[in-house]
């Protein structure tokens, strides 16, 4: 079986290990596993795209970014991501990291449901969406090998009905504050002017992206 490249490899460091076992405890298997994978792939990203980025605060704002959908971790008028970047800053504060760094994976956290930007901004910012991007939509799913795929997907593995098992973990997670899922309101206008305008959905996206589940 193929091994993750060495420059993905999680950090062999305290705060990783902290990370890891505080997520492990605080989430499912399920968001553990997606999560892992999400760091994975952003890593493998970043060295591809050629960009400095630091691996630790990469792994904090992949294993951080779901944990606003666990209940004890969401609240009733945030968005989930911003429940999981201030349980990411707070995480980091409590572990000496900088405040600039620690808002770097806050803000990394805050967008990574937000296409279109992170990707102009610091590496950690891009590198999270992009993981995320990669995990659940398959979006740049030919730009990694089948060794790369298998490598991580192995050492984290999807459930046989992943991509109904992850819009249902998003449902669970949202469905008690449906306000805070106020969308694009650039589609809203379209819409409200063109009657035949036909906005994307991201669960059809999930469904229908190249990853078999």
């Amino acid at each position: 079986m193929p091994k993750i490249t060495e420059g993905a490899a999680v950090p062999d460091g305290r705060l990783a290990r902290a990370i890891t076992e505080y997520i492990r405890d605080s989430e499912t298997e399920l968001l553990f596993n997606h999560s892992s994978r999400v760091y994975h792939f952003g890593a493998l990203a970043g060295i591809r795209r050629g960009l400095n980025f630091d691996r630790e605060l990469l792994y904090a704002g992949a294993m951080f970014h779901d944990i606003g959908l666990m209940p004890g971790h969401g609240s009733k008028h945030e968005r989930f991501e911003v429940d999981g970047a201030h349980a990411a800053r707070d995480f980091l504060r409590s572990h000496g990291i900088s405040e600039q760094d620690a808002t770097t994976v806050w803000t990394a956290i805050a967008l990574h449901t937000t296409p279109s930007i992170p990707q102009h901004m610091h590496p950690v910012v891009a590198l999270v969406t992009a993981g995320v991007e990669m995990d659940v939509l398959g979006l740049t799913y030919k730009e990694y090998s089948d060794a790369e795929r298998d490598a991580v997907v192995h050492a984290f593995p999807r459930t046989p009905r992943f991509k109904e098992d992850i819009i249902q973990a998003f449902y669970d997670g949202i469905k008690h504050r449906p306000d805070t899922t106020f969308g694009n309101v650039k589609a809203d206008v379209i819409a409200d002017k063109e009657p035949h305008f036909h906005r994307g959905n991201f669960c059809s996206v999930i469904r229908n992206s190249h990853w078999h589940s």
